[in-house]
């Protein structure tokens, strides 16, 4: 949230996933309640050993009513896989940006979400983490395949990195399809938003690596890094592109998205993410002073439902979630930076205003 990472007017996040097993037990669906069980005994007690997993808080996703567990989700700490109430389930936090999912698709699932572009530093972290936990813990490994998984796709390292990106300016300049297919050229692919089965929402694209299988780690996470960093390159080129070729329809788009937001009683999560994206643009490109990506990363979380049915501290119908949703947004959009506009555009042709 704190936009403190590495590009962060273009990344949101980076993740860094780890998917394990344990010998002798079932996983994935052939799993059954006393593996699991058996499963959760031993890691939680190694985690206590554990260095970054010493302090950590253990939520049994049983004991957490369905808004908490759709916060967990909101804030992507859990999987949908995990809204069920499978008493067999965990979720070990932290004060560090590590989290584990114990008995999820597989036994363990080992994240660290950091903010910004930092795929380097996220991997150092969830490296460390697997080291521990694997110097006590049997992992479920064959010398051919490498780490043994549910799914198929993540049979090798079991490693899933993604970056969380915004990229309006090659959705506005309709280059996106094709930066798009040349990811998926050299193996990478997109998610929205909450990641796999999910819908793209305000122009942010969930990109990480499609197979784990014949390659190292840092082999994975080095090439993620260099693809990010030629679309963040494309992203910034269209941008300047729009500056240069569109400058009134680019400032006019993003000033009516400021005033809707600014002054809407009632707006849906999507039509807010939409809008968000063309305000984020505008902070980025100094059109709207003033307005922190700090802010805006607020409202992406705290607007969400299951947040704002916790701050209400009740269920609330659609329609009143789109007023409630409203509502926070004036609150930060009016405390937390006022934008103001610090420049006249620039303007030529037909459109210039003649001097009196």
């Amino acid at each position: 949230l704190d936009a403190s990472g590495p590009d962060s007017d273009i990344v949101l996040s980076t993740r860094v996933r780890l998917a394990r097993n344990l010998q002798g037990y079932a996983f994935g669906p052939r799993s059954r309640v006393n593996d699991r069980r058996a499963v959760l005994r031993r890691v939680t007690r190694t985690a206590a050993r554990v260095d970054l997993l010493a302090e950590a808080n253990v939520h049994p996703l049983a004991d957490l009513d369905p808004g908490t567990r759709r916060i967990l989700l909101e804030r992507r700490l859990i999987s949908q896989d995990l809204l069920g109430e499978r008493s067999e389930t965990v979720v070990l936090s932290t004060r560090e940006p590590v989290s584990v999912m114990v008995n999820e698709e597989d036994h363990l699932r080992l994240q660290v979400l950091v903010s910004g572009l930092a795929l380097e530093a996220a991997w150092s972290l969830v490296d460390r983490l697997d080291e521990d936990l694997g110097q006590e813990l049997p992992y479920a490994y064959d010398h051919e395949l490498g780490f043994l998984t549910s799914c198929p796709t993540n049979v090798g390292t079991g490693l899933r990195a993604s970056v969380l990106i915004h990229l309006p300016g090659l959705v506005l300049t309709k280059e996106i399809g094709r930066v798009l297919r040349g990811l998926s050229q050299v193996g990478l692919t997109f998610r929205g938003l909450y990641g796999e089965g999910s819908e793209v929402v305000g122009n942010f694209f969930q990109v990480s690596n499609q197979t784990t299988l014949g390659k190292t780690e840092e082999d994975l996470v080095d090439h993620l890094d260099r693809m990010v960093r030629q679309v963040i390159e494309y992203e910034r080129r269209e941008r300047r592109v729009l500056l240069r070729d569109a400058y009134q329809v680019t400032e006019d788009k993003i000033w009516r998205a400021y005033g809707l937001l600014r002054y809407a009683r009632s707006i849906s999560f999507e039509e807010m993410m939409n809008l968000l994206s063309g305000v984020r643009l505008g902070a980025a490109l100094k059109l709207l002073p003033g307005l922190r990506v700090y802010s805006l990363n607020k409202i992406m979380i705290f607007a969400q439902s299951a947040h704002l049915e916790e701050a209400a501290g009740r269920k609330l119908p659609p329609g009143e979630c789109d007023v409630h949703r409203a509502t926070y947004v004036r609150r930060i959009l009016a405390t937390e930076g006022v934008v103001i506009p610090d420049k006249e555009p620039p303007q030529s042709g037909s459109d210039a205003v003649p001097d009196p």
